[in-house]
């Protein structure tokens, strides 16, 4: 081949003013990166390639690079195709005629371009993953994303493909993706380099790798894995006290209590306001005497009246934008946002928080708006430290995470858990617990979180939770509610986390003379007497589930695999199995089918080959088709016949 270069491991190839490098990154994972212009440089973003060997052959007209199973072969027009055990899995497709034209590149001004890539679908194809949105999708084939984050839509640019492979799109520019009929194809608005990650494998092994290419996720400790207390908002520290107390007179374990926004005097001080919170030590004290933990919410928000806004201006510490102003965001006034890719924010920012809120005893903290959110959303008019925000959006988030996890670790040998709004790939190395934002209170959303939390699982993010019984519109004296709440406690179970939150519907009104009134008491006694009952028992069940789910987590960090898994997971030849959105494996031993409809009271079920265990009265079926009846009260799980976590479903007394 011409304007061809063989090195150790990686193939470099120039044509038409791009130059191509191939790599071996993995074993069964290959890299690709096109640079338009002819310069090759290095640049990561987030990934941390391996390097592995390879077997690298030129013939005429083509050159072919082979890392175990996966090989790709390069022809001398510039097209790449990807094969696994000699199949081809993934395609170039031209757009232009006589076979040309694969990868197309627009320049804008003197540094970036415009970039996209197009492959051929492939018959019968299904992919998940791309983090979570409420789509209502399981399988992802025929749709389009936007590649960018906004409050309830997290973006990881990561899909697995039912034809046995990932494919890992390394770029945190704001873009699209069409997973379409006609074709496959990334887009990107502001780049300097086409950079993707094909793995070859099974869904374990691309798990896996992804994860040694992204970050292993640490051990989730054993408190977070208890049940979590939170609502919008507790107003004062009593507040926050007596709910814990009323939990520690019931008997009801809770791990954790979470004290939202606007418990601080500024936004940006990153403090409480010692006029409703007047004891913070004396507070957390307390809840630690009882077993409980205490997260704290934080925004990057900052506004001209913050104690900090003036000198994190002043050192290049905010969000800038190329108008000139730094206000991007408004609630409860014009406000700026903290530039976490600046390793000078990250220090500075966490000297506050350690000083405000870990001395003073709180245990973990929650970031939310982690996007970051922004009004109006136009990404290419912010300015980052690292560039220009419209080339990289989406990794904000990750040194969002970043900035507690080193911050932590400098202070204390336990294991970071941050609960936030959003990530990127290789958040989950920095401890990074992601939610699905702020997402309605209805039967609808409910479905739509099940089949979401299952493609989030696929990208090496196993720490994922929704907020139980949804965020907005969610009216505690209504029935339909009461109806809810209690089938998404009994998901909420079977999520890594299990954590209640929500704005409930307000009625009466506002007590005090508080920044921000709260909505309906939110806990587990607020849905009627019947309902805490049946709430006080799924708790419970979740304390004696937690030695099975700790036991997981341990394989998620060791391993890269989710605790909630899609039943592909560990049955990819069954193909009835990539179709399955509303039920999964909870860790290798249980089947959970949630019940995701209002007055339903049949579930539809699909046991892959087996014996099998229906927990609520013991009975033993086979794989196959059936339909469960399921009562108001009662949810559908299945566990492998043999398996020793049945003993968890045996109700006692409590």
């Amino acid at each position: 081949m011409k304007n061809l270069l063989i090195k150790k491991n990686e193939i470099i190839f120039t044509r038409n003013e791009e130059t191509v490098r191939i790599s071996s990154c993995r074993k069964n994972a290959i890299r690709f990166e096109g640079f338009f212009g002819g310069e090759v440089f290095d640049e990561n973003f987030t990934l941390m390639p391996l390097s592995s060997e390879c077997e690298i052959t030129e013939d005429e007209g083509e050159v072919s690079l082979k890392s175990g199973s996966l090989c790709v072969k390069l022809e001398q027009n510039g097209k790449a195709t990807f094969y696994n055990e000699g199949n081809v899995i993934l395609e170039e497709k031209p757009e232009l005629t006589f076979n040309d034209g694969f990868r197309h590149y627009e320049k804008n001004g003197e540094e970036s371009y415009s970039a996209r890539i197009t492959f051929a679908p492939r018959d019968n194809e299904h992919f998940y993953g791309l983090g979570h949105e409420a789509s209502g999708c399981f399988d992802l084939k025929g749709c389009s994303f936007d590649l960018r984050h906004v409050n309830a839509k997290c973006t990881i640019p990561f899909v697995y493909s039912s034809l046995g492979y990932g494919f890992l799109w390394n770029n945190p520019a704001v873009g699209s993706v069409e997973l379409s009929n006609n074709r496959t194809r990334w887009s990107v608005g502001c780049t300097k380099k086409t950079d993707y990650v094909v793995i070859a494998g099974s869904p374990k092994e691309v798990s896996e790798a992804l994860a040694d290419l992204t970050g292993h996720a640490p051990v989730m400790p054993h408190w977070a894995t208890g049940f979590w207390q939170s609502r919008l908002r507790y107003e004062t520290q009593e507040d926050l006290l007596e709910v814990a107390r009323r939990y520690k007179k019931e008997g009801i374990p809770l791990a954790a209590i979470v004290c939202d926004y606007f418990h601080w005097t500024e936004q940006g001080d990153y403090k409480f306001d010692s006029k409703y919170w007047p004891d913070v030590k004396a507070m957390t004290d307390e809840l630690h005497s009882m077993g409980t933990k205490l997260i704290v919410s934080m925004w990057p928000t900052i506004n001209e009246n913050s104690e900090n806004y003036a000198f994190m201006r002043d050192n290049g510490m905010l969000i800038k934008t190329t108008r000139g102003t730094d206000r991007v965001f408004s609630f409860y006034g014009p406000q700026a946002e903290i530039d976490v890719t600046n390793p000078k924010t990250r220090e500075f920012v966490f000297s506050k928080l350690k000083e405000n809120y870990l001395d003073n005893g709180v245990d973990a903290l929650w970031f939310d708006e982690a996007e970051p959110e922004i009004h109006p959303e136009y990404f290419d008019d912010l300015i980052f430290h690292i560039g220009r925000g419209g080339e990289n959006a989406l990794i904000y988030p990750y040194y969002y995470s970043k900035m507690a996890y080193d911050g932590f670790k400098g202070v204390s040998d336990e294991v970071p858990v941050t609960l936030t709004r959003c990530a990127y790939l290789g958040s989950q190395k920095f401890g990074a617990l992601v939610w699905s934002g702020d997402i309605p209170s209805s039967f609808e959303s409910l479905s739509m979180q099940v089949k979401a939390g299952l493609n989030m699982a696929m990208c090496g993010i196993p720490w994922w939770n929704t907020d139980i019984g949804g965020f907005y519109g969610g009216d505690t004296q209504s029935g339909e509610f009461r109806e809810l709440i209690v089938r998404w406690f009994q998901y909420g179970v079977f999520s890594p986390v299990m954590r209640l939150h929500g704005n409930r519907n307000r009625h009466g009104e506002k007590k005090r003379d508080v920044k921000e009134a709260s909505g309906d008491p939110n806990e587990i006694w607020s849905f009627g007497d019947e309902n805490f009952k049946t709430l006080k028992k799924l708790v419970f069940l979740r304390e004696r589930l937690r030695p099975y789910i700790e036991k997981h987590m341990k394989i998620a960090s060791e391993k890269g695999y989710p605790v909630m898994r899609p039943m592909f997971f560990y049955y990819p030849e069954d193909e009835i199995c990539y179709t399955l959105g509303e039920q999964y494996m909870f860790g290798s031993d249980i089947i959970f089918a949630p019940v995701v409809n209002k007055g339903q009271t049949l579930k539809a079920v699909y046991l892959p080959k087996g014996e099998w265990i229906l927990t609520k009265d013991k009975s033993e079926y086979s794989g196959g088709k059936y339909e469960i009846s399921v009562s108001r009260d009662e949810f559908v799980a299945f566990v492998k016949k043999g398996a020793k976590v049945l003993e968890c479903f045996n109700e006692k007394e409590q």
